[in-house]
């Protein structure tokens, strides 16, 4: 393969995962060989060969194959080390700070458009519109929280994107928390720490993602402290993003999570299956042009948004690995095809919670009696948690409302579907219920 082809590959790449992605991860890649269906390419590290042939791997050789190159598979070379295997490196930690990479840009694919909004996620989307005028700080900060692949960083990206479009007069600052770690770490190194505050205190709208990422890291949670303060002291609007809600998150000192309290904390829900057949279908859309004559039977898009709820990115790596498969052997996506490409998503997809578990982890987390929960008494002390547990075993088991009914007591499905519609409605007006309720989720499906 030529080195002209390689930049064709590159091309297509950038067209299909946007060009913030492609700096990052297919920009610093270089083809060393291709030969007996094995293409080579070098790598900057172990962690960027990793996550390509995870992340990118199937649309890579599906576009080498278009090019005219016969390729079943990737090998990455790093550092001059024929094909050395790419490990996740290690939390950044401040001696050793990870992605050392000047602020980020917006990636143009997560505008406010291609983000499909369902119950699960439109307080957050709609409190990112509102932030996405540009207009008077209505409250400071946004905090949007929630497991990965729910749509965190897909927000964070769009207000960058409207804010860049209806006030170009704003200077917006969008970084992750390990860039910031970065520039910290570099101001200290190189004696310039009057040019790091002077940076990211002057900005109109400073964005700040995964700072969970800051836990343990004292000397840059100081300084993330008074750049805060200064922010807010000058009414500038913060947008701050985390994989849990604050008080969760441990190694953050306490001023600072008391000071991401006062705005607006939003967390983002684990996705139904509407809202989940609803970004299959917009993901479809965005591949026509992508992998070209390629069709999908009726059916498949409900089959994966059935099978495959743990989260977005998931989803739909799942639905891309079927595309480029199909692209390559001319084939219509069945779901035997689905069923059969997907073997491995699908089984760590089907590992089955019990009502029993659900039961025992709730009582636990409000230490209660198990026998209590499950028993005659109408308390609010017992009252509320077994409500909780029954929006729970309907949220994350398929057995049916007389099934659960039958495991609490031998209750009537139309009081399942009571305590299930209850939780409902306090989670969107009641911040501890929504915390115990996400805290209780990751706990069952980890």
């Amino acid at each position: 393969m030529t080195n002209v082809q390689w930049d064709k590959v590159k091309s297509d790449m950038r067209a299909a995962i946007g060009a913030g992605n492609y700096k990052s991860w297919i920009e610093p890649l270089t083809l060393v060989t291709a030969s007996e269906g094995v293409a080579r390419l070098g790598a900057p590290s172990p962690f960027v060969g990793d996550y390509v042939g995870k992340t990118y791997g199937d649309q890579i050789i599906y576009h080498l194959n278009r090019h005219g190159m016969a390729v079943q598979r990737l090998a990455f070379d790093v550092e001059g080390a024929a094909n050395t295997p790419a490990k996740p490196v290690a939390k950044p930690v401040e001696s050793k700070p990870a992605n050392a990479q000047s602020d980020a840009q917006p990636d143009q694919r997560f505008t406010f458009d291609s983000f499909v909004v369902g119950k699960p996620n439109e307080l957050a989307h709609a409190a990112a519109k509102r932030v996405a005028e540009g207009g008077p700080t209505t409250f400071n900060p946004l905090f949007l929280y929630g497991g990965v692949g729910l749509g965190k960083t897909h927000l964070m990206h769009a207000i960058a994107h409207e804010l860049g479009e209806k006030r170009p007069d704003l200077n917006v600052l969008y970084v992750s928390a390990d860039q910031f770690i970065y520039r910290f770490i570099s101001a200290l190194r190189d004696r310039k720490m009057m040019d790091f505050k002077q940076h990211f205190r002057s900005v109109d709208v400073l964005m700040v993602d995964d700072i969970q990422f800051l836990e343990g890291k004292e000397s840059t949670q100081e300084e993330f402290f008074h750049t805060f303060n200064a922010l807010v002291d000058q009414g500038k609007q913060i947008i701050i993003s985390a994989d849990r809600a604050p008080g969760e998150i441990r190694d953050l000192s306490e001023r600072i999570k008391s000071r991401l309290q006062c705005g607006l904390v939003v967390d983002l829900h684990p996705t139904d299956y509407e809202l989940r057949l609803g970004i299959l279908h917009a993901k479809q859309e965005m591949f026509v042009n992508v992998y070209p004559g390629v069709e999908i039977a009726t059916g498949v898009l409900e089959f994966l948004a059935h099978r495959i709820s743990s989260n977005v990115r998931v989803l739909e790596g799942a639905l891309n690995r079927l595309y480029a498969l199909a692209s390559l052997v001319g084939r219509t996506v069945s779901v035997e095809m689905a069923q059969d490409c997907l073997s491995d998503i699908l089984r760590a997809s089907d590992r089955k919670l019990t009502i029993e578990e659900i039961q025992r982890k709730v009582s636990e987390h409000y230490d209660i009696r198990l026998s209590d929960m499950l028993g005659p008494k109408r308390t609010r002390t017992l009252a509320r948690p077994r409500q909780v547990a029954m929006w729970l075993c309907k949220q994350l088991t398929s057995r049916s409302l007389p099934e659960i009914g039958r495991k609490f007591g031998k209750r009537d499905h139309t009081t399942i579907m009571h305590g299930v519609r209850k939780i409902d409605e306090l989670r969107q007006s009641d911040s501890q219920i929504a915390d115990d309720l996400e805290m209780l989720r990751r706990a069952l499906e980890d």
